[in-house]
């Protein structure tokens, strides 16, 4: 990945986890590395690191029943995604870079 990529994603991530937010840095935090996540968000946070594609309105739902807001939804999800996403890049990023190393 180039440069210029690494870092606007590093400031996307930045921005995500540190900026300003109804959800506490050490809940997205949490959200990003999926561990230690808020029992209001647990299921659905879970469910956006591994099965995305399958997060229905009723994960929403009972995340907002659990007490979360629209706001606080959006911002862990994002965390979540952007934390899954990162450590799908490197995991490739790594095989790349060991695909390019001589074999002996």
């Amino acid at each position: 990945m180039n440069d210029a990529a690494s870092k606007l994603r590093a400031a996307v991530v930045e921005r995500a986890l540190h900026g300003a937010g109804t959800t506490t840095p050490a809940d997205r935090r949490a959200a990003f590395d999926n561990r230690d996540v808020p029992e209001a968000a647990r299921a659905l946070i879970d469910k956006v690191t591994k099965n995305a594609w399958k997060v229905t309105d009723e994960d929403v739902a009972k995340a907002k029943q659990a007490g979360l807001s629209d706001d606080q939804v959006f911002e862990l999800s994002v965390a979540a995604a952007l934390g899954q996403s990162t450590r799908q890049l490197d995991a490739a990023l790594a095989l790349l870079d060991q695909a390019k190393e001589p074999t002996s």
